[in-house]
């Protein structure tokens, strides 16, 4: 299952909890990038459905070598911070990061690869509604108010602190890359809970920290599920992605699915 360590030096990292439904389309999604020169890693966060065995079964033909490994912590920082250091053990250099639920733009790979070359150390890439849950028309407008939203991070007292090298960017845990060297350096993703402190967040300001090189990449594009937005409602979702200020009663129900 686990190749020798003499891959490309780009992994890519999908943390995984209960996606038998999903994966599928996120593996054949990575397996159709333009540029195939990287390793991936599918963290399973202690599945109880067949998600493990799909990847086995994508890893036997997957044109990119294949890592699963796994991750008994509950929470997608911890599943985070595992792929990512397992990557880093194995050679990484350049690390990115989607979801078992999206679906990342054919030249994902490549435009992280350009941002990296560019020097950037951290890049944030867009987020999209995947067009095959055909949105509607006002589920299309969700990336727009995300921004709007996000206009306030950037002017937020606790985002504007002197420690920071580099401005507060929009960033989606589903859609980053950063070098190992700094994730090393800032320490990396929170291994806390999935109704803890957005993990994504969390990383961001500590390579804000230690880096000036952090940028938004709005060529790197991926398709996001609206799963949780449907499930929720647009309130309920935007107060969860800020600073989870909507919490469901039963904390099962944070996986979505």
């Amino acid at each position: 299952m686990t190749p020798p360590d003499n891959g490309p030096l780009l992994w890519a990292v999908v943390p995984a909890y209960n996606e038998e439904k999903s994966i599928g389309a996120t593996l054949d999604a990575l397996a159709a990038q333009t540029d195939t020169r990287y390793t991936l890693v599918v963290v399973d966060n202690a599945s109880t459905d067949g998600t493990a065995a799909l990847v086995r079964g994508f890893a036997a033909t997957a044109p990119m070598p294949v890592h699963l490994v796994h991750e008994k912590e509950r929470g997608t920082g911890a599943a985070v911070d595992t792929g990512f250091r397992h990557a880093i053990e194995h050679g990484a250099r350049l690390l990115v990061r989607t979801d078992a639920d999206c679906l990342p733009a054919h030249d994902w790979i490549a435009a992280a690869r350009a941002e990296f070359a560019r020097g950037t150390e951290m890049a944030c890439g867009r987020s999209v509604p995947r067009s095959d849950e055909h949105p509607t028309p006002v589920e299309r407008l969700l990336p727009a108010v995300i921004r709007a939203t996000a206009l306030y991070g950037r002017y937020r007292s606790a985002h504007r602190h002197p420690r920071y090298r580099a401005p507060y960017v929009l960033c989606h845990g589903h859609n980053l890359a950063i070098t190992a060297d700094l994730y090393l350096r800032c320490g990396g993703a929170p291994r806390t809970p999935l109704e803890g402190p957005p993990e994504d967040v969390v990383l961001l300001n500590r390579a804000r920290e230690h880096s000036d090189r952090i940028a938004r990449a709005e060529r790197m594009v991926v398709h996001t599920s609206l799963r949780r937005l449907r499930a929720w409602g647009a309130r309920r979702t935007l107060l969860w992605s800020w600073d989870r200020r909507y919490r469901p009663a039963e904390l099962g129900q944070v996986h979505v699915r």
